[in-house]
């Protein structure tokens, strides 16, 4: 028992120390309940052109099948909330890019834990998942105690709301386990289902993927967006945090403390015409390390005549 103390004791100082803001274990188990509710979503095309949410079921709601012999999933979560908020002018990007990349920079911060257990505490077989991988990382989170489901699908913490980046390190040694969030503070509050743009987010904290503005600003690949959600994307040209910023729960936001989240001086301050003016061979220079390069030169390009169009 003083083992599985100190060794989780050592796992969350060690996850504060790298720049990690919240940690939290749970048991390595199988999710049935999250696999029907999957199961019930895919049924039902939420997911849209994203196949990919349908492939690798049973890694999703099993962490056995990812890590053999797996005991516990550790959560950690990473603050991305910036401290700089972009000019009037400038069009909306999603806070989560504004910096460099968070694959790179968490996946870093999560190979650096993993050793750090190998050192401290021996020969331990895990794998760390930043959303690249079939894991249900909001459902981990809710497991560790970290946070309770908004009704817009994010994991939301009591503390300081949902501007997170959820990151999984799955390890096949038990650790002290913490107790799942077992409250919702949601309570009758509309506000994400009221502000939706486009009623991508429905009752029973279900969020159909296909109608979302992020799905349609950075999911949808080398098609034309749909004329009919014309005058409903409110200028956001990558992602949007609509539902976020009407959170009440985001008033406790914090700024990051993350130095390669600083904001990129484009992404606040370029209006549409300046991202109409931009080049391909400038958006790769100035993109290189960010998420906006997910979408593309042509993927901008598309957003940014179907905004101006409508």
């Amino acid at each position: 028992m003083l083992n599985k103390q100190q060794h989780t004791q050592f796992i969350k100082n060690t996850a504060t120390q790298l720049g990690f803001d919240f940690c939290g274990i749970a048991k390595a188990k199988l999710l049935d309940a999250d696999a029907r509710r999957l199961e019930q979503w895919l049924s039902q095309n939420m997911n849209g052109s994203m196949a990919y949410m349908a492939n690798h079921f049973d890694m999703r709601v099993d962490p056995t099948k990812l890590v053999p012999g797996a005991k516990s999933v550790i959560t950690l979560l990473k603050n991305y909330y910036p401290s700089q908020q972009p000019s009037e002018t400038a069009a909306k990007v999603s806070k989560y890019a504004y910096g460099k990349d968070y694959h790179d920079v968490i996946r870093k911060q999560l190979k650096a834990l993993l050793s750090q257990i190998h050192t401290h505490i021996g020969e331990v077989n895990g794998r760390g998942f930043i959303d690249s991988a079939p894991v249900l990382e909001r459902s981990w989170a809710l497991q560790s105690g970290l946070g309770w489901i908004g009704k817009n699908g994010n994991l939301i913490n009591k503390q300081q709301g949902s501007f997170f980046f959820i990151a999984t390190l799955i390890i096949d040694i038990e650790l002290q386990y913490d107790d799942a969030y077992a409250k919702d503070f949601c309570g009758s509050c509309t506000r994400c289902i009221d502000a939706c743009p486009t009623t991508a987010i429905l009752p029973n904290k279900v969020v159909d993927g296909s109608k979302c503005i992020s799905y349609f600003t950075i999911e949808l690949k080398e098609q034309l967006i749909p004329d009919t959600l014309k005058g409903k994307f409110d200028n956001w040209l990558f992602g949007c945090d609509t539902c976020q910023d009407v959170c009440p729960w985001n008033r406790f936001s914090k700024p990051h403390q993350e130095v390669d989240f600083t904001p990129i001086n484009e992404v606040l301050n370029f209006s549409l015409n300046d991202w109409e003016m931009l080049t391909e061979e400038s958006f790769k220079t100035i993109f290189k390390n960010s998420p906006i390069k997910r979408s593309k030169y042509q993927g901008i390009q598309r957003n940014l005549q179907f905004i101006k169009g409508s």
